[in-house]
C-alpha cells in the first residue's frame, strides 16, 4: 500500500509517500511543495495544482493529512486548514481516500509520547524507515510522520478487527 502524508502549510506543505507492507515501511519521495505567490488563492491554487501532480505521478492508496495545531495562533491555524482543505480536495478529485491526524497523534505514532520535539519526531522517522539521515526539510519529516501514524493506526485497526 502507498501512503501519502502531507504537512499542510499555505507557503510550504510537505509531503512524504511510503510503501507499507505487512512487515516493513519503505521510503518511496518526499519533499516539499512552495508557493510565494500572492495573494492567497493563487498560492493555494499552485498548492492544490502540485498535489495534483504528486497525486497522479505516484497514484497512491491512501492520503494522511495533519490537522492544524490549534491553541496558538487562530489566524495560523485557518491558513493551515485552508491548506488541509485543498489536500482533500485533490485526494477526493482524485478517488483516493482521505484521514487526518491531530499533531498529538502523529507524534504519539512516531516516538510514543504526544508531546514530542520535532526533533524526536524526525529522529524516529529515521529508524522506523531505515533511512541514514534525517529527512529535510522538517515540513518534509512531518508529512513522513503522518504517513507513518497513518499505517500504524491502520495496522491496529486491522488487529482490533481481527481480535472481534
Amino acid at each position: 500500500m502507498l501512503i501519502l502524508g502531507i504537512d499542510p502549510g499555505t507557503v510550504t506543505m510537505g509531503y512524504g509517500l511510503i510503501e507499507a507492507t505487512s512487515d516493513e515501511l519503505r521510503l518511496i519521495d518526499y519533499g516539499v511543495l512552495t508557493s510565494k505567490v500572492y495573494p492567497l488563492a493563487q498560492r493555494l491554487y499552485a498548492l492544490y495544482s502540485g498535489i495534483n501532480e504528486i497525486l497522479g505521478r505516484w497514484g497512491p492508496d491512501e492520503v494522511a493529512i495533519e490537522e492544524p495545531f490549534m491553541a496558538r495562533n487562530a489566524r495560523l491555524a485557518l491558513a493551515v486548514g485552508r491548506a488541509q482543505a485543498i489536500a482533500m480536495l485533490a485526494a477526493a478529485q482524485s478517488g483516493i481516500p482521505a484521514y487526518t491526524y491531530t499533531p498529538a497523534q502523529v507524534k504519539q505514532a512516531a516516538t510514543g509520547y504526544g508531546g514530542s520535539g520535532k526533533e524526536q519526531v524526525q529522529v524516529m522517522v529515521t529508524i522506523q524507515l531505515g533511512l541514514k539521515l534525517l529527512p529535510q526539510p522538517d515540513d518534509a519529516a512531518d508529512a513522513l510522520a503522518v504517513a507513518v501514524c497513518h499505517f500504524g493506526q491502520k495496522h491496529l485497526a486491522e488487529i482490533v478487527a481481527k481480535e472481534k
